[in-house]
């Protein structure tokens, strides 16, 4: 399994609301290889929010597939009527990571 985690470094008071945004849906769980979608925001950085956005996938391929599909176009595009200065985004950084070992409860 790979995990995918964009990390989203944002205006103060926006990991929170944006959050929602990544886990409404809109294809993503259709596509092959998809096993779930997660947002955690980063606690006690009083400069920006930073919002981790994890994609779980049964290989890499699959992620790879979900760069350059429909489904990935659409969830990107920008809100119609908002324009690029209005974006709470102040940057981001995408880490991928195999999973080698796991324990569970």
């Amino acid at each position: 399994m790979f995990i995918v985690t964009n990390r989203i470094k944002m205006k103060p008071g926006f990991a929170e609301k944006m959050a929602p945004r990544f886990t409404q849906g809109g294809g993503i769980e259709e596509l092959k290889g998809f096993v779930k979608i997660e947002t955690w925001s980063v606690q006690g950085n009083e400069e920006y929010d930073e919002l981790h956005v994890n994609t779980y996938w049964e290989t890499l391929e699959d992620f790879e597939a979900w760069k350059t599909s429909d489904v990935f176009k659409k969830a990107h595009q920008r809100p119609s009527g908002e324009s690029k200065g209005d974006s709470p985004m102040l940057g981001s950084e995408l880490v991928i990571c195999k999973l080698e070992t796991s324990l569970e409860k």
